[in-house]
Order: C-alpha cells, then sequence, then structure tokens
C-alpha cells in the first residue's frame, strides 16, 4: 500500500488500507469484521447502499471472491484526531456469483475511531473509474486507448 501513497498519511489509516485489502483477498471475515463498524454506510458500484452483514455474508459465502487488488494511488486526508478520509484508486479483479469483472475503482472510506478504539470503516463508496455514461472519445483523440 505504501508504494501507492501520495502525500502524507497516518500510518495507521495506511496499515489499516493493507489489512483491509489482504483481508478482502483472503475473505479473512473475522478481519473484515474488526474493520467494518457495524453501522457503516456504504455505497456499492451499483449504487445500493450495502450493510456490514451483507458484505460479510457475500466474502462468507464466497458469492463475492477478490481474486486481484493491485492499489495505484492511496490519499489521506485527517479530518480531525479521530476521522480520516482515504481515496484508493485500484484495480479490481472480483467473481461475483458465476461472472468476473475486472477494472479500475475508486474508493473513497471514512475512517473513524472513538478513544482508544481501533480504525474502523464508518462510511464510504465505489464507483467504476471510466469514461462518464454518454461519453464519446473521439476516434482521433491520441489520448485514447
Amino acid at each position: 500500500m505504501l508504494q501507492a501513497l501520495v502525500g502524507g498519511a497516518d500510518p495507521a489509516i495506511v496499515a489499516a488500507e493493507e489489512q483491509l485489502r489482504a483481508a478482502q483477498l483472503g475473505a479473512d471475515i473475522a478481519t473484515l469484521d474488526r474493520l467494518i463498524a457495524d453501522e457503516i454506510l456504504f455505497t456499492g458500484p451499483d449504487g445500493q447502499l450495502g450493510t456490514k452483514a451483507q458484505d460479510l455474508e457475500a466474502h462468507r459465502s464466497g458469492s463475492v471472491r477478490v481474486l486481484a487488488h493491485r492499489p495505484e494511488e492511496l490519499r489521506v486526508r485527517r479530518v480531525c484526531d479521530h476521522v480520516h478520509v482515504a481515496a484508493l484508486r485500484a484495480y479490481l479483479e472480483v467473481r461475483v456469483g458465476g461472472s468476473v469483472v475486472s477494472g479500475k475503482y475508486c474508493y473513497t472510506r471514512v475512517w473513524a475511531r472513538s478513544g482508544v478504539e481501533s480504525w474502523r470503516v464508518v462510511g464510504g463508496q465505489v464507483s467504476a473509474v471510466g469514461p462518464a455514461p454518454g461519453l464519446r472519445v473521439a476516434d482521433d483523440d491520441p489520448t485514447a486507448e
């Protein structure tokens, strides 16, 4: 995760992001349970609000399996002593049901803690990175892939 870090950041948040990444890759339910707050508000790439219970069950059952997770850029901003916001762009390959979905995604996560508690994700969202719907890249655009 450090190789993707842009700018300075609290080392605890960088470590928490790496722990979350490893837990997603390994379907480590105990670590996911520890890192995700019970009251999380998280919007998935389909625009639906998901719960912690749904996320844990998806990993537990294998209906969602993260096959690859390569961080490209991580930025962390301190809001106050007990709240940080992380923005992570990563390449993901995920098996959802019987299909594999891959591409670049951007996560925004709100990490918080009370007192001496460990950092937990209390809110966030993930979205695919790509052209806006309806946006067409010109055939003669030299930046088009």
